[in-house]
């Protein structure tokens, strides 16, 4: 059982650094084939790069998530290289400009916020879902935050795109469990990563990336009569 992940497809968008990179390689590490992809073709080139130490099966492709056109140009890359899509890790997603007051956000902040960390969850997936239908098998897990669950000040824009989040993954695993689709939602508190917040943290203080794409190994790994449908976490010690 080194490889459990062995004959499976998983895109991972948001995947060139930080939490997407992490979970990209732990299912490399367990025999997926893995799709990456990222805005940024520098950082997305050396991700690909190390990835491929575990898995030669790695498609590294530019694509921004909030255009339709890139994810289908992307899905479809993915299956003709790689194989049937079994498994959707929809990661990407910003921090900035969503903190602050909202009396102080733009349109176009507001705008690049729920773009990015809400209606491209609702793109990706609407590619990928009907090709999970047709196979009767796959699972999709969302990256939130705790910030989904919970308000804080200077939150506002940041906080709608996490809350909508949780509203969409509930929706769709009602959705799609009837096709034997499992979709699942893992909510972190703050991890220690380039993602740009709300100040320093302390690093003893905060989950770790890895922490993260072992909570997506989990999810990747539980049975095949039932699903986790959220998985919240917080460090063990308390900032």
């Amino acid at each position: 059982m080194e490889k459990p992940l062995a004959g499976h497809v998983a895109i991972v968008t948001g995947s060139s650094r930080g939490i997407g990179k992490a979970i990209a390689k732990r299912l490399a590490q367990l025999g997926a084939a893995v799709s990456l992809c990222s805005r940024d073709p520098k950082a997305l080139e050396a991700a690909g790069r190390e990835l491929r130490e575990f898995s030669p099966n790695v498609l590294a492709r530019t694509a921004d998530v909030t255009s339709a056109t890139d994810i289908s140009s992307l899905v479809q890359a993915t299956e003709e290289e790689l194989g049937p899509i079994t498994l959707l890790v929809n990661n990407a997603g910003i921090g900035n400009p969503g903190f602050g007051p909202v009396q102080e956000k733009s349109e176009s902040d507001w705008d690049l916020i729920l773009s990015t960390n809400l209606k491209s969850v609702f793109l990706v997936s609407r590619a990928v879902a009907p090709l999970m239908i047709q196979r009767r098998r796959g699972d999709i897990i969302n990256i939130s935050s705790l910030a989904g669950k919970n308000t804080f000040a200077g939150g506002a824009l940041y906080c709608a795109s996490k809350w909508g989040l949780q509203g969409l993954s509930g929706c769709m695993a009602e959705d799609l469990r009837a096709y034997g689709i499992r979709v699942s939602i893992i909510c972190p508190g703050s991890v220690a990563t380039e993602f740009s917040g709300r100040g320093s943290k302390d690093p003893t203080k905060v989950l770790t990336p890895e922490d993260v794409a072992h909570a997506v190994a989990m999810l990747a790994l539980q049975g095949p009569q039932s699903f986790i449908s959220e998985v919240q976490m917080r460090p063990v010690s308390k900032p």
